[in-house]
């Protein structure tokens, strides 16, 4: 116990219980182990510009940019402190012990203590940078669902009217969420509000879907 209170060990004891709680929680369905966020529901579209996107991470693109460049990105950012937390704690614990045992006192002992301090991160790094590798493969990649991934499908005129400026309607996503996304037509086709058509191209530059009316089969 006085080991795993001394420095350097004691650095990583409390982020180590901070873990622990997390993966109890998690256990008990209190939180999510993945570390990433839900979906959100919203109007105007998906992905590439809507209102309606998909989070994948709940860290930021500063924490994901961090993980790549470590080389320790895949799998969720709770796996990977957890992993980094646990190793560098029993790391620094062994060092720290062995320090105690050669006898090491102060100044000396604060000294080696650094030491033994870098080479715990560098072995948290470097026992998680090995095990993120087969780990990915439980983490498969989900790419955020775009709005030109509604092409080809039906939506639900919500104006009263649909023309080559003006429009509206609403589409179904996979997940069973709905987005309101701009529709336009190019013929003299009537839209009546609540009339089923027929999503069948993306305009880019516009940001709106051209439709074409649709009467299912009955």
């Amino acid at each position: 116990m006085r080991t795993a209170l001394a420095f350097p060990t004691v650095l990583f004891s409390f982020a180590l219980l901070v873990v622990i709680g997390f993966w109890l929680l998690a256990l008990m369905g209190g939180v999510s182990a993945h570390g990433h966020g839900g979906h959100g529901a919203g109007h105007g579209g998906h992905g590439d510009g809507g209102g309606h996107g998909h989070s994948q991470n709940s860290h930021g693109p500063g924490g994901e940019g961090l993980l790549t460049a470590a080389g320790l990105d895949g799998v969720p950012v709770t796996v990977v402190l957890s992993l980094l937390t646990a190793v560098a704690w029993f790391v620094s614990l062994a060092g720290s012990a062995l320090l105690d045992g050669a006898g090491a006192h102060s100044p000396v002992r604060v000294l080696l203590g650094i030491a033994v301090l870098a080479v715990a991160l560098a072995g948290a790094w470097s026992a998680t940078w090995l095990l993120v590798r087969p780990l990915r493969r439980l983490f498969p990649e989900v790419r955020p669902l775009s709005r030109r991934d509604f092409v080809g499908s039906l939506c639900v005129i919500r104006t009263g009217r649909v023309g080559t400026d003006f429009g509206q309607a609403e589409v179904t996503a996979p997940d069973g969420s709905s987005a309101v996304v701009q529709v336009r037509q190019t013929g003299e086709d009537t839209f009546a509000s609540g009339s089923t058509a027929l999503l069948y191209e993306y305009e880019p530059a516009g940001e709106f879907f051209w439709v074409a009316p649709f009467d299912p089969i009955t």
